[in-house]
């Protein structure tokens, strides 16, 4: 591995954003490894890995997430930086065109079958139940432009001008968490609620405390507080009446501290034109600081554009609480085994707590656990057993973009259940494209986590990630190819040292929006 000498200049630029050199020496050495490629044993499936519980256990979680939410427990943590330029991708691809499209016109090259023109003619044909229609018509009304049954005779590139720019509504410059998503014409009159008011309202059945107290934490871009800030304001006395709760809400951003270093083709350091390093924002593996700041006790996670209408909340509802007390009780066992094994090491406290990490936390013995010692067998099982714990939610597969659980093999040849991204997989190994292929379920990103220890004192997340589970990507800037470092995922080598569960839950909790037609699926529409 080489080591680069970087100038006084550098290390200036790297203090002022609290990057330490040896951080940024570190990631140029993963650069330069061969390979950063996970290795895949087997997908984890119901019976191997993955849980299932049986209704007559339901109850008994119910009261043991009640007791703990009654004791202020429980925070909700959404990952909500995002922009929505990913969901308003089409229509900002036919906006940019040069011709005016018409509607018409995109009706002819529908029907020969291309895609983008069926998504766009399905956007138009059925933009009055989007939750924005309205404002997206008072706006346009504003200005003499009328849209209503007529729309088959307007310009298209006139409605998506009003809905993606500062013209009209300006989504395409706003986070997902601010776009209406949903409408509510026969509960709530007139009410449409963003994604983030959704989060506030489903918190407010499994999160408060018996007074009443619901704990939220959002990621998101520093240019976005305002509007945020804004919303909230205007919303928390309204849900907090109607559900009989007193929310307590907090933001952060992502740190500038958590910027990796770009490289170049030969994995030296990436300069722009200036001469000045290039860091780049590390992805959602970066919020580990922002989790880690928390100091939280028990912390549900779930991205903030996977929410549905009141009609549809209960299934959710229900296995939050559900996964909420399951990890509750696991979280008791783990910590009565380590109180015992720090005080003695007899053979069946051993034995009794090798059987419990085996057959309740699915942890897979070292081969040469037999030959070992009681002193190096209680060490062993303090170290597995004194770590954060996470319980994650897994759907069946349906063929849904992402991750999924899978058994992977270590560096030091144990194996391990970890969520894994497709951008960890080498496709080009005939073994591992196979492998990928048989998962039979997917990571919804549904988790609740323990992250505190045995004494009650918070972990120190950063000491349970893997560095080296990364996501390394191609990138151009002033039209120079550079190589990009992303931060081990949140959920992927961030979590990877954790104590992991997986728990089989119902393709009703599971509903993103991805694209703006998403919006469109009966999930996300009003009751009928």
């Amino acid at each position: 591995m080489n080591n680069f000498s970087f100038s006084k200049t550098d290390r200036l630029q790297m203090e002022r954003s609290g990057i330490l050199e040896e951080q940024v020496q570190n990631q140029i050495a993963i650069f330069q490894k061969a390979s950063c490629f996970m290795q895949l044993k087997r997908a984890c499936s119901v019976g191997d890995g993955i849980q299932t519980i049986d209704s007559g256990e339901t109850e008994k979680y119910l009261q043991i997430h009640r007791n703990a939410a009654d004791a202020g427990r429980f925070l909700k943590f959404v990952p909500a930086s995002g922009a929505a330029t990913r969901m308003f991708k089409l229509l900002f691809k036919i906006y940019r065109q040069p011709e005016s499209l018409k509607y018409k016109e995109i009706a002819v090259k529908a029907k020969k079958g291309e895609s983008d023109a069926r998504n766009l003619l399905e956007f138009i044909n059925e933009i009055g139940k989007f939750a924005f229609f309205k404002a997206l018509k008072n706006k346009m009304g504003d200005n003499g432009h009328i849209i209503g049954d007529e729309v088959e005779n307007k310009p298209v590139h006139d409605i998506l001008e009003y809905i993606l720019t500062d013209k009209g509504l300006d989504y395409g410059s706003f986070p997902k968490g601010l776009l209406p998503f949903h409408q509510y014409p026969d509960q709530y009159p007139g009410e449409n609620r963003t994604a983030f008011e959704e989060h506030l309202v489903e918190a407010a059945h499994y999160v408060k405390d018996k007074y009443g107290r619901c704990r939220l934490h959002f990621t998101i871009s520093a240019d976005h507080e305002k509007k945020f800030q804004q919303l909230l304001k205007s919303v928390k006395p309204v849900y907090e009446k109607r559900y009989d709760v007193t929310y307590d809400v907090s933001f952060s951003t992502q740190k500038d501290s958590t910027d990796t270093i770009a490289v170049d083709s030969d994995n030296n350091p990436f300069r722009d034109n200036d001469g000045r390093l290039v860091f780049r924002p590390a992805g959602h593996g970066a919020l580990l600081e922002n989790l880690n700041d928390l100091k939280g006790d028990l912390i549900y996670i779930k991205n903030i554009d996977n929410v549905v209408p009141d009609h549809l909340k209960t299934s959710t509802i229900l296995w939050k609480k559900i996964l909420g007390g399951y990890l509750v009780e696991i979280q008791e066992s783990v910590r009565n085994y380590l109180s015992r094994l720090k005080k003695n090491n007899h053979q069946k406290l051993l034995q009794d707590a090798a059987a419990f990490i085996q057959e309740k936390l699915f942890i897979v013995l070292p081969e040469t656990y037999n030959g070992w010692n009681l002193q190096e067998k209680q060490n062993f099982l303090i170290k597995k057993l004194n770590r954060p714990i996470r319980v994650c939610g897994m759907v069946k597969n349906v063929g849904e973009p992402g991750g999924g659980p899978f058994w992977v093999e270590e560096k030091d040849k144990t194996v391990s259940m970890q969520i894994i991204e497709s951008a960890q997989i080498d496709f080009n190994v005939t073994q591992q494209n196979s492998l990928w292929n048989t998962a039979t379920h997917f990571n919804p990103v549904d988790l609740v986590c323990a992250v505190k220890n045995d004494e009650n004192e918070p972990f120190n997340l950063k000491n349970y990630t893997d560095p080296e589970a990364v996501f390394i990507s191609q990138k151009t800037k002033d039209g120079k190819n550079l190589k990009a470092l992303e931060l081990p995922g949140l959920w992927n080598g961030s979590m990877s040292n954790w104590i992991t569960l997986f728990v089989e839950v119902p393709k009703i909790t599971f509903n993103p929006v991805k694209t703006i037609n998403d919006l469109l699926r009966p999930e996300h529409q009003p009751a009928s």
